[in-house]
């Protein structure tokens, strides 16, 4: 034992394992999950911390293009016919608080008043109709949005078929005290328990017998996406290639830019030569705690996960019936607060796994190239901003791209002020009417501002409002041009 556990007596560790285990099974989680959490403890018993060191991986050079299907009419053709053997799984478990939300994030208006899941739903649907297939949609929640999402999602019982659910729930996770390696027990039971991460969506599609059930209905395939993503579309292409390559897991990745280099990255493993997942919970730190400058290094790792996965459930129930149920995904052991609100409150472990993961666990898994496109989610009011303006269209297909008159490299980069706008209830508050971003190439406010009326923003523009005091626009002001206002 060594590490975080160096302090802990032997016998302590016993203990606390047996305590977790036991707790989770209190909870009524199944004998898999139990098993692959008992996996990971002792992993972080022997000292394992999850970190991938430089020595042990290389870039990952040989990743396949999207724009070469795009060119091959039999791979469109094949992954049109295989529509009817596919199932798409939205990932809808978060409540998006960091935004101010108190419910499921995709239940947010997005665009036209139409909320993640409405824009989601209504796409499968079109393709329902214009391919007469059908292609089921399920959600994995938590216990925080599974009520929310099912009651969305009633409005559209035609992508349940043969009475396959709404969603599945995710598990959960017991929070570990640094100190005693002891379950977490807080008066406040839901600050003992953390998310597993996105890698519970393999144990969870096997131990509730959905995987097998789907595979029984002949819906061999899936296509698994963030729900706040709107740019993962169910793109035949890519369908036809992942069976034409017979593999069992294919990743969407995109270019790096700058603006990524603090997120994980492709990589292959130089024992294996398997294709690896590099987050940066997992990169080795300097002294002083900064990660090391290679993980940020755009030009030397290149592609990012999107987190667009596509799946052979078949390949999926194989690996996990050689695995006692699971699938054996590496650990990520990330150290926190038991209280994320109170600095003061007591340090604990918590056990987590990355869907992207897999992609080192299954042979043959690939790697696609993807345009940034596919990857647009909504993570902020920033983001929000930019999706509810004219910069996104909105498609008769109910597919989000980004309008033909914008002409500006990329998409506007905007900054409104945390203070002001970080929260959903004030940023609605402030802008009344959301102004056309279509030529902006960047778009900051500072302080309080209020946008009551119709405004272009065109090239870089930046406003401010008086120290103190709140800003509104003059009825005058309706376009703004590479300019800085104060307000």
């Amino acid at each position: 034992m060594k590490d975080v556990g160096a302090t802990v007596a032997n016998n302590q560790v016993s203990i606390g394992l047996e305590a977790a285990a036991e707790k989770m099974r209190n909870d009524g989680l199944p004998h898999a999950v139990v098993r692959n959490f008992e996996r990971l403890f002792n992993d972080v018993l022997c000292g394992k911390t999850g970190i991938i060191s430089e020595d042990e991986i290389e870039p990952a050079t040989d990743v396949a293009d999207f724009s070469d299907l795009q060119r091959c009419g039999d791979t469109i053709s094949r992954g049109q016919e295989l529509l009817g053997s596919l199932v798409v799984i939205r990932l809808n478990g978060g409540l998006g608080t960091s935004m101010g939300l108190e419910r499921a994030k995709s239940l947010l208006p997005v665009k036209n008043g139409l909320t993640f899941n409405d824009i989601i739903a209504r796409q499968i649907q079109y393709l329902r109709g214009r391919f007469n297939v059908s292609i089921p949609l399920v959600h994995m929640t938590s216990f925080s949005t599974d009520a929310d999402v099912k009651g969305a999602m009633s409005a559209y019982k035609e992508l349940s078929p043969e009475g396959l659910p709404i969603s599945f729930l995710q598990h959960r996770h017991p929070k570990i005290y640094l100190d005693t390696m002891m379950p977490a027990s807080e008066q406040d039971d839901d600050l003992n328990w953390n998310p597993p991460g996105h890698g519970d969506i393999y144990a969870a599609l096997i131990a509730t017998g959905l995987a097998e059930r789907l595979v029984k209905m002949g819906k061999r395939y899936a296509f698994v996406a963030n729900a706040d993503n709107l740019g993962a579309t169910v793109e035949p292409a890519i369908l036809g290639y992942f069976a034409q390559k017979r593999a069992p897991f294919l990743m969407e990745t995109a270019e790096r830019t700058a603006a990524d280099s603090k997120g994980g990255h492709l990589a292959r493993r130089k024992s294996s030569g398997r294709l690896v997942l590099r987050e940066s919970s997992q990169a080795p730190t300097q002294a002083g705690g900064d990660i090391i400058p290679e993980f940020r290094d755009i030009a030397r790792y290149r592609f990012f996960n999107t987190n667009n996965i596509w799946l052979d459930l078949e390949a999926v129930l194989a690996v996990a019936k050689r695995h006692d149920g699971i699938i054996p995904l590496p650990l990520i052991s990330n150290k926190k607060n038991v209280n994320p609100r109170d600095r003061s409150s007591r340090k604990v472990i918590q056990i987590e796994t990355a869907m992207g993961a897999a992609i080192e666990v299954f042979e043959g898994a690939l790697a696609l190239q993807v345009p940034r496109r596919r990857f647009a989610p909504v993570k902020t009011n920033n983001d929000l901003l930019v999706v509810r303006s004219d910069v996104y269209t909105l498609n008769e297909d109910y597919t989000l791209t980004v309008a033909p008159g914008r002409h500006a490299p990329g998409l506007p980069l905007v900054s409104l002020d945390s203070a002001h706008y970080g929260l959903i209830r004030d940023f609605e508050e402030r802008f009344r009417v959301i102004p056309s971003l279509l030529e902006a190439e960047s778009f900051s406010v500072a302080g309080d501002v209020v946008f009551g009326h119709p405004l272009k923003v065109v090239g870089k523009v930046s406003l401010s409002a008086s120290q103190g005091g709140k800003g509104n626009l003059s009825k005058e002001i309706s376009r703004l041009e590479n300019t800085e206002v104060r307000v």
